[in-house]
């Protein structure tokens, strides 16, 4: 099964495209929602922002598919949990 590969830039998304791989499915491209340039929020509730500059890098040099990127607008709105 032909499959795309949504990656946070940790560890997790990374070793279940490759499980997927070693399982027979093909991957045909890497997506990642990246935060906004002038987020402010170190630690977001929303998506993983740690990591978030290498996924380009570990795609073209690691794994060699396609590779898209689009930014992520919008902010927790609650932030006292």
């Amino acid at each position: 099964m032909k499959f795309v590969a949504l990656l946070s830039g940790g560890k997790d998304s990374i070793y279940s495209t490759l499980k997927a791989i070693q399982n027979g499915h093909e991957l045909v491209c890497c997506a990642h929602l990246a935060p906004m340039q002038q987020n402010t929020e170190e630690e977001s509730y929303m998506y993983q922002t740690a990591g978030s500059e290498v996924v380009k890098t570990q795609v073209e040099e690691c794994i060699g598919v396609p590779f898209y990127m689009r930014e992520i607008h919008g902010q927790s709105k609650i932030k006292s949990l």
